[in-house]
């Protein structure tokens, strides 16, 4: 069993692999890969990508690391329509559970034109390796599983790799190792535990 660090550590010969970089699983699925992580190592995980995003992005022309941290997103998007601070103003006087359902409608979340999903697809281009980020600072927002099945019918062409505050066993997402997240079995894990 690999401690967090040799597992960070194992992130960059494994995405320099050309078969990963290939986008094709095992049954030449498509590349959705989960990095999950002991939530306490959140500041750690954050660094090293980072570090990678770095070190990948300087040294390499031939592939470049693009993060998309999902909470960042959401108050970008807001932002633009205006809406970001009439949230907080609804969430100070009803409280977080009453903002919820307007920020996802306002997302347009697992609609066919899903802001999020059409803000990633379009800053992805061919040769990218994309890292979701973000996962547990955008809970119950945006869910893990539900971003990904919307990804895989329009992202298809790069790997993915999502950095997740939790345990994925291969078939089911376990957020902060307290919340299921759903059953996902699409993705392979990037690195073992």
């Amino acid at each position: 069993m690999m401690n967090i660090y040799e597992r960070l550590n194992a992130i960059r010969s494994k995405i320099m692999e050309k078969r990963f970089r290939e986008n094709k699983g095992l049954g030449n699925e498509i590349g959705f890969y989960i990095f999950d992580y002991d939530p306490k190592d959140e500041m750690l995980v954050r660094e090293h990508i980072a570090f990678l995003k770095q070190k990948i992005n300087t040294d390499n022309s031939e592939i470049r690391i693009k993060e998309f941290d999902l909470y960042e997103i959401m108050l970008e998007i807001l932002e633009n329509k205006g809406y970001l601070e009439k949230v907080f103003e609804m969430e100070e006087k009803k409280g977080t559970n009453a903002i919820l359902k307007p920020i996802k409608n306002t997302l347009r979340l697992t609609q066919k034109n899903d802001l999020v999903v059409e803000y990633i697809r379009q800053r992805v281009e061919q040769n990218d390796i994309v890292f979701l980020t973000g996962v547990g600072k955008v809970w119950p927002i945006i869910r893990s599983h539900t971003i990904l099945n919307a990804l895989h019918s329009v992202i298809d062409y790069v790997p993915v790799v999502m950095f997740y505050p939790g345990t994925y066993s291969g078939q089911d997402l376990c957020l902060f190792d307290e919340i299921m997240d759903q059953n996902y079995y699409r993705a392979f894990k990037l690195i073992e535990r």
